[in-house]
């Protein structure tokens, strides 16, 4: 069953009416199928025109969905012969991030992203995709494995931020952030990052300084998350919504300042709506980027990607 977001509350009505409906349409011998028809039609005309207005901030509620795909859900769709690699070999695993091995329609890639997880255990076990310096460090030990053997380096990017502990400050937080940023600069291979949900912060540019970047049609991309600029700026997370606004977080609004390459479409309604379609079109997305970057030195690679980032913020 889908949960809906405070903003979906009217579609939200007419699934509940349809439900009932239903429900009733079972036990009794009256012919309510025209009417429920009739509110399908409905609810489907709201979906579609509620989310083709979407505000900068009804956006990132939808890019925080709790039902929308993760990592783990893009393996399983998208990828083929994953073989995950744990560890940073300097102080341990951490499950925010996870990557390895795998093939992406025929083609042999290192994958990367940041896991969420999709109920509380699993939540807990993955930080809610707020990987601590054993993460990122993990990340640069598979960037520069991946770049040994010549593969390219896929990375899905989904975290609200860098986890912001005590314990990741003492084993050293920003200088694992910025290693792991300097890491894919220095890359000779192709790489290709997607922004498949939040992108916050130290904590998405780490693994998503690449050669091309992609963002899903509803995620977002920031150097800070609404709220915390609302507190910063009015001193109060109430205004997260203006924030949202202020910041051009949304992939529309990233696309027309150069800082994304493409955005990929998702199903009416959003990624959680249909999974297996928005991993398909993520999937053929990637793929046409990686095919673009083939034939590249590590020379030529790495020049693209300078440029890229140089460019960014030109008049």
């Amino acid at each position: 069953m889908i949960s809906f977001l405070d903003f979906e509350k009217p579609i939200a009505e007419l699934e509940a009416r349809i439900a009932e409906l239903r429900a009733t349409a079972s036990g009794s011998d009256l012919d309510i199928v025209p009417e429920i028809e009739k509110l399908e039609k409905k609810s489907a005309a709201l979906l579609v025109s509620t989310y083709a207005k979407l505000s900068s901030w009804q956006k990132a509620q939808v890019a925080r969905h709790p039902q929308r795909p993760h990592f783990l859900d893009y393996i399983r769709l998208i990828f083929t012969d994953f073989v995950p690699l744990a560890g940073d070999r300097v102080f341990g695993e951490d499950a925010a991030i996870i990557g390895g091995f795998a093939k992406l329609n025929g083609r042999k890639v290192m994958v990367i992203g940041h896991e969420k997880g999709h109920d509380t255990p699993s939540r807990v076990k993955h930080n809610f995709g707020s990987a601590k310096p054993e993460g990122y460090r993990k990340a640069i030990r598979l960037m520069e494995l991946a770049s040994k053997f010549g593969l390219p380096v896929v990375t899905l990017v989904d975290t609200a931020g860098a986890f912001p502990g005590v314990e990741a400050e003492e084993r050293g937080q920003a200088e694992a952030i910025a290693r792991s940023t300097e890491a894919c600069l220095a890359l000779g291979v192709p790489m290709v990052a997607a922004i498949v949900g939040e992108g916050g912060s130290g904590g998405a540019i780490a693994i998503a300084a690449a050669n091309k970047v992609l963002m899903l049609e509803h995620s977002v991309y920031s150097v800070i998350s609404p709220e915390g600029a609302s507190s910063i700026l009015w001193r109060t997370p109430d205004k997260a919504a203006d924030a949202a606004t202020a910041m051009k977080i949304t992939a529309q609004d990233l696309l027309g300042l150069g800082v994304i390459e493409a955005i990929v479409p998702e199903p009416i309604g959003g990624a959680h709506r249909d999974p297996a379609a928005t991993a398909s079109a993520l999937a053929e997305a990637i793929g046409r980027e990686l095919d673009a970057l083939t034939g590249l030195s590590p020379a030529e690679v790495r020049r693209q990607r300078e440029d890229r980032f140089l460019a960014i913020g030109e008049l």
